[in-house]
Protein backbone atom coordinates (compact mmCIF):
# COMPACT_ATOMS: atom_id res chain seq x y z
CA UNK A 1 0.00 0.00 0.00
CA UNK A 2 3.11 2.59 1.09
CA UNK A 3 4.45 1.43 -2.69
CA UNK A 4 1.21 2.28 -4.23
CA UNK A 5 0.78 5.98 -2.46
CA UNK A 6 4.59 7.28 -2.52
CA UNK A 7 5.68 5.57 -5.40
CA UNK A 8 9.10 4.62 -4.03
CA UNK A 9 9.84 0.94 -2.94
CA UNK A 10 9.56 -0.36 1.07
CA UNK A 11 13.18 0.56 1.80
CA UNK A 12 13.09 3.93 0.58
CA UNK A 13 10.47 4.47 2.98
CA UNK A 14 11.40 2.50 5.56
CA UNK A 15 7.20 1.34 5.56
CA UNK A 16 9.01 -1.80 7.83
CA UNK A 17 5.09 -3.36 8.91
CA UNK A 18 1.38 -2.55 8.93
CA UNK A 19 2.66 0.03 12.21
CA UNK A 20 4.70 1.83 10.62
CA UNK A 21 4.36 3.38 7.15
CA UNK A 22 4.42 6.44 5.56
CA UNK A 23 5.38 9.53 7.87
CA UNK A 24 2.37 11.57 7.45
CA UNK A 25 4.41 14.90 4.86
CA UNK A 26 5.30 12.05 2.31
CA UNK A 27 3.44 13.95 -0.83
CA UNK A 28 1.15 11.40 -2.27
CA UNK A 29 -0.32 11.49 -5.95
CA UNK A 30 -3.55 12.26 -4.29
CA UNK A 31 -1.24 15.49 -2.83
CA UNK A 32 0.02 16.70 -6.64
CA UNK A 33 -3.55 16.00 -8.20
CA UNK A 34 -5.13 18.61 -5.38
CA UNK A 35 -2.45 20.89 -5.59
CA UNK A 36 -2.57 20.99 -9.13
CA UNK A 37 -6.87 21.75 -9.00
CA UNK A 38 -8.25 18.64 -8.51
CA UNK A 39 -11.31 18.23 -6.11
CA UNK A 40 -10.13 15.29 -4.54
CA UNK A 41 -11.86 12.38 -1.89
CA UNK A 42 -10.86 9.50 0.19
CA UNK A 43 -13.32 7.09 1.08
CA UNK A 44 -12.84 3.67 3.04
CA UNK A 45 -10.04 2.26 4.19
CA UNK A 46 -6.88 4.45 4.22
CA UNK A 47 -4.15 2.65 6.06
CA UNK A 48 -0.82 3.97 4.56
CA UNK A 49 -0.12 6.03 7.07
CA UNK A 50 1.93 5.65 10.22
CA UNK A 51 -0.02 4.31 13.47
CA UNK A 52 -2.67 2.34 12.22
CA UNK A 53 -3.53 -1.32 12.70
CA UNK A 54 -3.40 -3.11 16.12
CA UNK A 55 -1.19 -3.99 18.85
CA UNK A 56 -1.20 -7.85 18.12
CA UNK A 57 -0.34 -6.74 14.26
CA UNK A 58 2.31 -4.42 15.36
CA UNK A 59 3.92 -6.76 18.39
CA UNK A 60 4.21 -9.69 16.34
CA UNK A 61 6.19 -7.91 13.33
CA UNK A 62 9.15 -6.45 16.02
CA UNK A 63 9.48 -9.94 17.79
CA UNK A 64 9.61 -11.98 14.77
CA UNK A 65 13.25 -12.92 15.86
CA UNK A 66 12.34 -14.02 18.91
CA UNK A 67 13.29 -18.18 19.30
CA UNK A 68 9.71 -19.26 19.70
CA UNK A 69 6.63 -20.42 17.73
CA UNK A 70 3.03 -19.18 18.40
CA UNK A 71 -0.22 -19.16 16.65
CA UNK A 72 -1.25 -15.47 15.67
CA UNK A 73 -4.26 -16.69 14.09
CA UNK A 74 -7.51 -18.58 14.40
CA UNK A 75 -7.54 -21.44 11.76
CA UNK A 76 -9.36 -20.33 8.74
CA UNK A 77 -13.03 -21.33 8.47
CA UNK A 78 -16.35 -20.63 6.00
CA UNK A 79 -19.12 -19.40 7.92
CA UNK A 80 -22.36 -18.44 5.68
CA UNK A 81 -25.11 -15.80 6.66
CA UNK A 82 -28.06 -14.62 5.90
CA UNK A 83 -30.34 -16.59 3.32
CA UNK A 84 -30.68 -15.55 -0.63
CA UNK A 85 -31.55 -12.38 0.19
CA UNK A 86 -28.68 -11.25 1.60
CA UNK A 87 -26.75 -9.10 -0.53
CA UNK A 88 -24.72 -6.44 1.73
CA UNK A 89 -22.91 -9.09 3.97
CA UNK A 90 -20.13 -6.26 4.30
CA UNK A 91 -22.23 -3.43 5.10
CA UNK A 92 -19.34 -1.16 6.06
CA UNK A 93 -17.78 -1.52 2.72
CA UNK A 94 -21.22 -0.71 1.02
CA UNK A 95 -21.93 1.85 2.97
CA UNK A 96 -18.73 3.51 1.46
CA UNK A 97 -19.33 2.38 -1.72
CA UNK A 98 -22.46 4.82 -1.29
CA UNK A 99 -20.99 7.27 -0.28
CA UNK A 100 -19.10 7.05 -3.41
CA UNK A 101 -21.82 7.24 -5.62
CA UNK A 102 -23.37 9.95 -3.74
CA UNK A 103 -20.06 12.20 -4.36
CA UNK A 104 -19.52 11.37 -7.94
CA UNK A 105 -23.55 12.19 -8.59
CA UNK A 106 -22.90 15.35 -6.93
CA UNK A 107 -20.08 16.18 -8.96
CA UNK A 108 -21.69 15.74 -11.89
CA UNK A 109 -23.57 18.92 -11.31
CA UNK A 110 -20.62 20.76 -11.72
CA UNK A 111 -18.44 19.52 -14.38
CA UNK A 112 -15.80 21.90 -15.04
CA UNK A 113 -13.39 20.78 -12.21
CA UNK A 114 -11.56 17.77 -12.77
CA UNK A 115 -11.45 15.57 -9.67
CA UNK A 116 -9.76 12.01 -8.34
CA UNK A 117 -12.26 10.00 -6.00
CA UNK A 118 -10.03 7.17 -4.05
CA UNK A 119 -12.32 4.07 -2.43
CA UNK A 120 -10.37 1.71 -0.51
CA UNK A 121 -12.59 -1.64 0.22
CA UNK A 122 -11.66 -4.17 3.30
CA UNK A 123 -13.26 -6.97 1.16
CA UNK A 124 -12.54 -9.18 0.55
CA UNK A 125 -9.77 -10.06 3.63
CA UNK A 126 -11.10 -12.49 5.85
CA UNK A 127 -13.85 -11.52 8.64
CA UNK A 128 -12.45 -11.03 12.27
CA UNK A 129 -13.00 -14.59 14.29
CA UNK A 130 -15.46 -13.15 17.26
CA UNK A 131 -15.14 -16.42 19.18
CA UNK A 132 -11.46 -15.83 19.76
CA UNK A 133 -12.19 -12.70 21.62
CA UNK A 134 -11.57 -8.86 21.58
CA UNK A 135 -8.01 -8.92 20.03
CA UNK A 136 -8.75 -11.78 17.66
CA UNK A 137 -7.69 -11.66 13.97
CA UNK A 138 -9.18 -11.99 10.66
CA UNK A 139 -9.08 -15.79 9.35
CA UNK A 140 -13.70 -16.06 8.76
CA UNK A 141 -13.89 -16.67 5.40
CA UNK A 142 -18.07 -15.32 5.15
CA UNK A 143 -20.62 -15.13 2.49
CA UNK A 144 -24.30 -15.49 1.81
CA UNK A 145 -25.86 -17.84 -0.04
CA UNK A 146 -26.54 -15.08 -2.40
CA UNK A 147 -22.96 -14.72 -3.02
CA UNK A 148 -22.13 -18.12 -3.19
CA UNK A 149 -24.57 -19.52 -5.33
CA UNK A 150 -22.39 -17.44 -8.33
CA UNK A 151 -19.47 -19.69 -7.67
CA UNK A 152 -19.18 -22.46 -9.51
CA UNK A 153 -18.05 -25.29 -7.18
CA UNK A 154 -17.52 -28.09 -9.43
CA UNK A 155 -14.33 -26.18 -10.77
CA UNK A 156 -12.76 -25.54 -7.95
CA UNK A 157 -9.30 -26.59 -7.46
CA UNK A 158 -7.52 -27.95 -4.68
CA UNK A 159 -3.94 -27.03 -4.32
CA UNK A 160 -1.37 -29.30 -3.88
CA UNK A 161 1.11 -29.04 -1.02
CA UNK A 162 4.93 -29.94 0.10
CA UNK A 163 5.16 -31.91 2.79
CA UNK A 164 5.62 -30.39 6.01
CA UNK A 165 9.44 -31.75 6.08
CA UNK A 166 10.30 -30.29 2.91
CA UNK A 167 8.66 -26.71 3.21
CA UNK A 168 10.84 -23.56 3.41
CA UNK A 169 11.11 -22.93 7.26
CA UNK A 170 10.36 -19.38 6.32
CA UNK A 171 7.36 -20.53 4.45
CA UNK A 172 6.50 -23.15 7.27
CA UNK A 173 6.67 -20.39 10.15
CA UNK A 174 4.12 -18.46 8.25
CA UNK A 175 2.22 -21.51 8.13
CA UNK A 176 2.42 -22.66 11.73
CA UNK A 177 1.84 -18.79 12.64
CA UNK A 178 -1.50 -18.49 10.61
CA UNK A 179 -2.42 -21.81 12.24
CA UNK A 180 -3.14 -23.75 9.26
CA UNK A 181 -0.41 -26.80 9.87
CA UNK A 182 -3.46 -29.16 10.86
CA UNK A 183 -5.03 -31.32 9.01
CA UNK A 184 -7.68 -29.97 6.43
CA UNK A 185 -9.90 -31.87 4.59
CA UNK A 186 -10.61 -31.72 1.09
CA UNK A 187 -14.15 -30.29 1.61
CA UNK A 188 -12.78 -27.56 3.94
CA UNK A 189 -10.31 -26.12 1.32
CA UNK A 190 -12.96 -26.22 -1.30
CA UNK A 191 -14.97 -24.52 0.98
CA UNK A 192 -12.95 -21.72 2.09
CA UNK A 193 -11.91 -21.16 -1.42
CA UNK A 194 -15.21 -21.23 -2.65
CA UNK A 195 -16.06 -18.60 -0.10
CA UNK A 196 -13.23 -16.45 -1.18
CA UNK A 197 -14.56 -15.72 -4.31
CA UNK A 198 -17.83 -15.47 -3.41
CA UNK A 199 -16.51 -12.53 -1.32
CA UNK A 200 -14.72 -11.73 -4.46
CA UNK A 201 -17.98 -11.41 -6.29
CA UNK A 202 -19.66 -8.69 -3.79
CA UNK A 203 -16.48 -6.87 -4.15
CA UNK A 204 -16.71 -6.37 -7.75
CA UNK A 205 -20.50 -5.39 -7.26
CA UNK A 206 -19.39 -2.88 -5.35
CA UNK A 207 -16.78 -1.57 -8.21
CA UNK A 208 -19.83 -1.82 -11.19
CA UNK A 209 -22.06 0.45 -8.40
CA UNK A 210 -19.14 3.16 -8.69
CA UNK A 211 -18.61 2.31 -12.68
CA UNK A 212 -22.93 2.54 -12.77
CA UNK A 213 -22.90 5.82 -10.98
CA UNK A 214 -20.05 7.17 -13.51
CA UNK A 215 -22.52 5.72 -16.48
CA UNK A 216 -25.72 7.26 -15.51
CA UNK A 217 -24.04 10.78 -14.34
CA UNK A 218 -22.32 10.76 -17.65
CA UNK A 219 -18.97 11.12 -16.61
CA UNK A 220 -17.36 7.37 -17.57
CA UNK A 221 -16.51 8.42 -20.75
CA UNK A 222 -14.48 11.35 -19.09
CA UNK A 223 -12.82 9.66 -16.43
CA UNK A 224 -9.88 6.90 -16.68
CA UNK A 225 -11.01 4.14 -13.57
CA UNK A 226 -8.48 2.05 -12.00
CA UNK A 227 -8.92 -1.29 -9.81
CA UNK A 228 -6.20 -3.15 -7.72
CA UNK A 229 -5.01 -4.54 -4.36
CA UNK A 230 -2.29 -4.12 -2.24
CA UNK A 231 -2.16 -7.88 -1.55
CA UNK A 232 -3.70 -11.23 -2.62
CA UNK A 233 -4.98 -13.87 -0.71
CA UNK A 234 -3.43 -17.09 -0.74
CA UNK A 235 -7.21 -18.93 0.06
CA UNK A 236 -5.31 -22.46 0.97
CA UNK A 237 -2.02 -22.36 -1.25
CA UNK A 238 1.27 -23.52 -0.03
CA UNK A 239 -0.67 -24.76 3.24
CA UNK A 240 -1.46 -21.39 4.06
CA UNK A 241 -4.16 -18.05 4.15
CA UNK A 242 -3.99 -14.95 4.35
CA UNK A 243 -1.13 -12.42 2.84
CA UNK A 244 2.61 -11.84 4.22
CA UNK A 245 3.89 -14.06 1.60
CA UNK A 246 6.34 -13.97 -2.26
CA UNK A 247 4.27 -16.76 -3.66
CA UNK A 248 1.90 -15.74 -6.64
CA UNK A 249 -0.95 -15.89 -4.82
CA UNK A 250 -0.36 -13.49 -1.94
CA UNK A 251 1.94 -11.20 -4.54
CA UNK A 252 0.64 -11.16 -7.93
CA UNK A 253 -2.69 -8.65 -7.57
CA UNK A 254 -4.56 -7.42 -10.10
CA UNK A 255 -4.39 -4.06 -12.21
CA UNK A 256 -7.21 -3.10 -14.48
CA UNK A 257 -7.29 0.03 -16.20
CA UNK A 258 -9.97 1.69 -18.39
CA UNK A 259 -10.62 5.37 -19.83
CA UNK A 260 -10.76 7.71 -22.47
CA UNK A 261 -7.41 7.45 -25.37
CA UNK A 262 -6.43 4.15 -23.33
CA UNK A 263 -6.85 0.33 -25.58
CA UNK A 264 -10.01 -1.90 -24.87
CA UNK A 265 -8.88 -5.34 -24.25
CA UNK A 266 -5.35 -5.43 -24.02
CA UNK A 267 -3.31 -7.41 -22.06
CA UNK A 268 -0.18 -5.97 -21.07
CA UNK A 269 2.69 -8.91 -20.93
CA UNK A 270 5.27 -6.63 -19.39
CA UNK A 271 5.93 -6.47 -15.45
CA UNK A 272 4.15 -3.81 -13.95
CA UNK A 273 4.16 -2.90 -10.29
CA UNK A 274 2.22 -0.70 -7.56
CA UNK A 275 5.00 1.45 -7.66
CA UNK A 276 4.00 2.44 -11.18
CA UNK A 277 0.75 3.89 -10.19
CA UNK A 278 2.12 7.35 -8.99
CA UNK A 279 4.29 8.04 -12.28
CA UNK A 280 0.97 6.49 -14.50
CA UNK A 281 -1.31 8.73 -13.02
CA UNK A 282 0.60 12.13 -13.00
CA UNK A 283 1.15 10.77 -16.50
CA UNK A 284 -3.07 10.92 -17.53
CA UNK A 285 -3.30 14.17 -15.25
CA UNK A 286 -0.24 15.91 -17.11
CA UNK A 287 1.22 16.71 -14.08
CA UNK A 288 5.55 16.88 -14.70
CA UNK A 289 7.02 13.75 -12.95
CA UNK A 290 8.78 13.84 -9.69
CA UNK A 291 11.53 12.79 -8.94
CA UNK A 292 13.10 9.61 -7.16
CA UNK A 293 10.29 7.47 -8.15
CA UNK A 294 10.89 3.77 -8.26
CA UNK A 295 8.38 3.35 -10.99
CA UNK A 296 7.37 4.06 -14.47
CA UNK A 297 4.48 5.01 -16.21
CA UNK A 298 2.40 2.41 -17.49
CA UNK A 299 0.77 4.65 -20.26
CA UNK A 300 2.91 4.19 -22.93
CA UNK A 301 1.80 0.43 -22.67
CA UNK A 302 -1.98 1.20 -22.71
CA UNK A 303 -2.61 4.85 -24.80
CA UNK A 304 -3.85 4.49 -28.55
CA UNK A 305 -1.46 7.62 -29.03
CA UNK A 306 1.77 6.27 -30.84
CA UNK A 307 3.57 9.68 -29.68
CA UNK A 308 3.88 8.93 -26.40
CA UNK A 309 7.97 7.88 -25.55
CA UNK A 310 8.33 4.18 -25.12
CA UNK A 311 10.71 4.96 -22.73
CA UNK A 312 12.82 1.79 -21.70
CA UNK A 313 11.09 -0.16 -18.85
CA UNK A 314 13.20 -2.74 -16.37
CA UNK A 315 12.57 -6.09 -17.11
CA UNK A 316 11.84 -7.14 -13.40
CA UNK A 317 10.06 -6.53 -10.43
CA UNK A 318 10.78 -5.98 -7.14
CA UNK A 319 8.72 -6.86 -4.28
CA UNK A 320 9.85 -7.21 -0.24
CA UNK A 321 8.48 -7.35 3.12
CA UNK A 322 9.25 -6.74 6.81
CA UNK A 323 6.03 -7.36 8.63
CA UNK A 324 4.18 -10.17 11.20
CA UNK A 325 3.95 -13.81 9.94
CA UNK A 326 6.99 -14.36 8.19
CA UNK A 327 10.39 -14.48 11.07
CA UNK A 328 12.78 -13.00 7.54
CA UNK A 329 12.85 -9.56 5.77
CA UNK A 330 12.17 -10.80 2.44
CA UNK A 331 13.02 -9.85 -0.99
CA UNK A 332 11.82 -11.25 -4.50
CA UNK A 333 13.01 -10.49 -7.63
CA UNK A 334 10.59 -11.62 -11.22
CA UNK A 335 12.12 -11.28 -14.31
CA UNK A 336 10.73 -13.37 -17.40
CA UNK A 337 10.09 -16.77 -16.16
CA UNK A 338 11.48 -16.73 -12.42
CA UNK A 339 11.09 -15.50 -9.31
CA UNK A 340 14.11 -15.04 -6.97
CA UNK A 341 13.28 -15.03 -3.50
CA UNK A 342 16.20 -14.20 -0.70
CA UNK A 343 16.71 -13.63 2.83
CA UNK A 344 19.16 -11.40 4.45
CA UNK A 345 18.24 -11.98 8.28
CA UNK A 346 21.22 -14.79 9.63
CA UNK A 347 18.61 -17.45 9.18
CA UNK A 348 20.68 -20.64 7.59
CA UNK A 349 18.31 -20.74 5.12
CA UNK A 350 18.57 -21.47 1.08
CA UNK A 351 17.52 -18.52 -1.37
CA UNK A 352 14.38 -20.04 -3.33
CA UNK A 353 13.98 -19.32 -7.47
CA UNK A 354 11.25 -20.95 -9.47
CA UNK A 355 10.69 -21.02 -12.94
CA UNK A 356 7.13 -20.02 -13.26
CA UNK A 357 6.85 -21.22 -17.07
CA UNK A 358 7.50 -25.02 -16.01
CA UNK A 359 6.06 -24.76 -12.31
CA UNK A 360 3.10 -22.56 -11.72
CA UNK A 361 2.41 -24.20 -8.66
CA UNK A 362 5.61 -22.86 -7.45
CA UNK A 363 6.25 -26.06 -5.62
CA UNK A 364 10.02 -27.01 -7.22
CA UNK A 365 12.70 -24.75 -6.00
CA UNK A 366 15.42 -25.36 -8.52
CA UNK A 367 18.00 -22.96 -7.21
CA UNK A 368 20.53 -25.70 -6.81
CA UNK A 369 19.66 -26.68 -10.11
CA UNK A 370 20.50 -23.11 -11.98
CA UNK A 371 23.04 -21.60 -9.99
CA UNK A 372 24.10 -19.07 -12.69
CA UNK A 373 20.35 -17.76 -13.12
CA UNK A 374 20.53 -17.67 -9.22
CA UNK A 375 23.73 -15.58 -9.30
CA UNK A 376 22.10 -13.49 -11.89
CA UNK A 377 19.45 -12.27 -10.15
CA UNK A 378 20.66 -11.70 -6.86
CA UNK A 379 23.21 -9.28 -8.66
CA UNK A 380 20.58 -7.67 -9.81
CA UNK A 381 18.71 -7.36 -6.81
CA UNK A 382 22.01 -6.07 -4.76
CA UNK A 383 22.08 -3.63 -7.47
CA UNK A 384 18.55 -2.16 -6.47
CA UNK A 385 18.73 -2.76 -3.02
CA UNK A 386 21.62 -3.46 -0.14
CA UNK A 387 19.25 -5.84 1.52
CA UNK A 388 21.75 -7.28 3.90
CA UNK A 389 22.24 -3.49 5.21
CA UNK A 390 17.81 -3.14 4.86
CA UNK A 391 17.15 -6.37 7.18
CA UNK A 392 20.03 -4.68 9.68
CA UNK A 393 18.28 -1.81 9.91
CA UNK A 394 15.11 -3.50 9.96
CA UNK A 395 16.36 -5.79 13.56
CA UNK A 396 17.65 -2.59 14.92
CA UNK A 397 13.73 -0.68 14.17
CA UNK A 398 12.01 -3.90 15.37
CA UNK A 399 14.44 -4.06 19.29
CA UNK A 400 14.24 -0.11 19.66
CA UNK A 401 10.56 -0.21 18.96
CA UNK A 402 9.50 -2.99 21.25
CA UNK A 403 11.74 -1.66 23.87
CA UNK A 404 10.02 1.60 23.79
CA UNK A 405 6.43 -0.21 23.78
CA UNK A 406 7.21 -2.67 25.99
CA UNK A 407 8.63 0.38 28.61
CA UNK A 408 5.80 2.40 28.21
CA UNK A 409 3.58 -0.15 29.60
CA UNK A 410 4.93 -0.63 32.91
CA UNK A 411 3.49 -3.17 35.16
CA UNK A 412 0.78 -3.92 32.65
CA UNK A 413 3.38 -5.79 29.76
CA UNK A 414 2.92 -9.06 31.44
CA UNK A 415 -0.81 -8.68 31.09
CA UNK A 416 -0.73 -7.28 27.44
CA UNK A 417 1.73 -9.41 25.98
CA UNK A 418 -0.37 -12.68 27.05
CA UNK A 419 -3.43 -11.48 25.76
CA UNK A 420 -3.05 -10.45 22.34
CA UNK A 421 -3.78 -12.57 18.64
CA UNK A 422 -1.24 -15.38 20.50
CA UNK A 423 -2.84 -15.39 23.99
CA UNK A 424 -4.12 -18.98 23.50
CA UNK A 425 -0.23 -20.31 22.82
CA UNK A 426 1.61 -17.87 24.75
CA UNK A 427 -0.08 -18.83 27.94
CA UNK A 428 0.79 -22.43 28.02
CA UNK A 429 3.83 -21.00 28.89
CA UNK A 430 4.08 -17.39 29.51
CA UNK A 431 7.25 -17.59 31.66
CA UNK A 432 9.49 -19.54 28.78
CA UNK A 433 8.19 -16.90 25.76
CA UNK A 434 8.78 -13.81 28.66
CA UNK A 435 12.42 -15.51 29.00
CA UNK A 436 12.32 -16.10 25.21
CA UNK A 437 11.90 -12.02 24.42
CA UNK A 438 14.47 -11.04 27.44
CA UNK A 439 17.07 -13.44 25.40
CA UNK A 440 16.14 -11.80 22.52
CA UNK A 441 16.23 -8.52 23.59
CA UNK A 442 19.35 -8.82 25.87
CA UNK A 443 20.93 -12.02 24.80
CA UNK A 444 21.74 -14.70 27.18
CA UNK A 445 19.58 -14.84 30.41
Amino acid sequence: MTAMWSGQFVHLTHSWNNYKCLDRNVTTWMDLLEANGYLTKMIGKLDYTSGSHSVSNRVEAWTRDVQFLLRQEGRPVAQLVGNMSTVRVMKKDWKNTGKAAQWLRQRAASPHQPFALYVGLNLPHPYKTVSLGPTAGGSTFQTSPYWLKKVSHDIISVPKWLPVSAMHPVDYYSTYTKNCSGVFTEDEIKNIRAFYYAMCAEADAMLGQIISALRETGLLNNTVVIFTADHGELAMEHRQFYKMSMFEGSSHVPLLVMGPGLMSGLQVSQLVSLVDLYPTVLDLAGIPAVLNLSGHSLLPLLSKSTGLSKTTRPDWVLSEYHGCNANASTYMLRSGQWKYITYADGLSVCPQLFDLKQDKDELHNVALRFPDVQAQLDKKLRSIVDYSEVSTAVHLYNKKTFGDWRDSLGRNYTMVIANLRWHVDWQRDAIANERAIDKWLYGSV
